[in-house]
């Protein structure tokens, strides 16, 4: 029988969506194996070996030019530029020509994500006011991982709608673009006039590269790998260096590959990049971040203000956030609810929104960078906390709330 035209242009655009969440639901199951052995190595004999591993100083440079840093820094602000330049490349397609590209699909997935990062940011306020060290940490438990909720999807199988996964993946997009604001607004240290030009200059040649539609991928990483540089050295943090990048990479003009496949440039590198992010990078970073010693710890720990704000933060606030702006949106007929996805099941996957872990940890470690002691050293222990509570939770409701067959 022959697929009509329509019906097979539709599936096509239909395809990166369903690669991206394949690969981004067997990362999840990756992040937690690799969250469960940094748990034990960090609780274990093999806790000196594992410090020692994160504090191990790596540098390069040439000339008077160098880089020193330890390992877990060269993960948190190198590795990680390719994760965000990935996040970088699916918020530009998504919001272009995927299910975000018109008002009426990314309406509830904006404004619930809205809801999902003011909320927690509010409990963990709340909770913290009065210390101004601790406000630091506020956008902690506003993120959620895309990665580590779909994983959690995934072990629901076929029952799972995709509208549901869609809708999930939409506010992880938007609270990834919210995170990035917040990381350029909030996360900035002094800055460096010379460099920031240096950054300007790369980012004039990114957009000329881009109006010419140059299509190799070595000119437009060699040009990124210097913004990177200049950006580190700016003050400002150096993964938004990833995001800058991939807003250049030209969605548009493609070209035929050896495969005879055609494909835009953004596609082949999002391609090329996301099974070593999915399945390297992002493993890794949670290994060397979630690796929390609970030696000495008592069950009160959570309790400090801290711990408690993110974890209340990400498990309250967010199916708060989620549910009642979801609500208000859809009552007030701004946004309607998606195809096929009832209210009990939309409240499982704002549950899920409340798995914050990767840029959770990621933004408590720009928190905390230069402070020691107290009032932070437990904010780890709140993001595992509230991502588990989130995750378990989340999954028994779904278990419950989606179709048997």
């Amino acid at each position: 029988m022959t697929v009509p035209r329509d019906n097979r242009s539709w599936t096509r655009s239909l395809q990166p969506l369903r690669d991206f969440l394949r690969l981004e639901a067997t990362a999840g199951v990756l992040l937690m194996i690799a969250t469960v052995v940094a748990m034990i190595v960090a609780n274990s004999s093999l806790a000196t070996v594992y410090r020692a591993f994160l504090d191990l100083h790596l540098s390069v440079g040439f000339g008077s030019f160098q880089l020193a840093k330890p390992l877990l820094l060269w993960i948190n602000d190198g590795l990680m530029v390719v994760f965000f330049l990935l996040v970088g490349m699916e918020l530009k397609r998504e919001l272009l020509e995927g299910h975000l590209s018109s008002l009426q699909r990314a309406a509830l997935p904006a404004i619930a994500a809205a809801g999902g990062m003011l909320f927690p940011a509010l409990i963990y306020v709340a909770l913290n006011r009065g210390d101004a060290t601790a406000l630091r940490g506020w956008a902690i438990p506003a993120a959620t991982d895309i990665a580590f909720a779909l994983g959690v999807l995934a072990l629901l199988g076929p029952r799972v709608p995709t509208a549901l996964k869609v809708f999930l993946l939409g506010i992880a997009i938007f609270d990834d673009l919210g995170a990035i604001v917040i990381i350029a607004v909030f996360y900035a240290e002094s800055l460096s006039v010379p460099m920031l030009a240096v950054a300007l200059l790369m980012i004039g040649v990114l957009a000329l590269l881009n109006r010419s539609n140059v299509q190799q991928p070595a000119a437009y990483l060699l040009v990124g790998v210097v913004l990177w540089l200049a950006v580190l050295k700016s003050g400002v943090h150096a993964t938004l260096a990833g995001v800058v990048l991939a807003m250049f990479i030209p969605l548009r003009g493609a070209r035929r590959s050896a495969d005879g496949e055609t494909a835009s440039l953004l596609r082949r590198l999002a391609r090329a990049l996301h099974p070593w992010v999915a399945f390297g990078i992002l493993p890794l970073f949670a290994f060397v971040n979630a690796g929390v010693p609970l030696a000495g710890l008592a069950p009160a720990a959570l309790l400090q203000p801290v711990p408690l704000g993110v974890m209340l933060g990400l498990f309250f606030g967010k199916q708060t956030g989620v549910m009642v702006t979801s609500w208000l949106a859809v009552r007030m007929r701004v946004a309607t609810l998606p195809q096929g996805v009832n209210w009990a099941q939309l409240y499982g996957a704002a549950l899920l929104c409340g798995i914050g872990f990767t840029m959770s940890l990621f933004i408590a470690s720009l928190a905390t960078h230069g402070v020691a002691g107290e009032p932070f050293g437990l904010e780890r222990l709140g993001v595992l906390t509230g991502t588990l509570l989130s995750g378990c939770v989340g999954y028994v409701v779904l278990r419950q709330v989606l179709p048997r067959t």
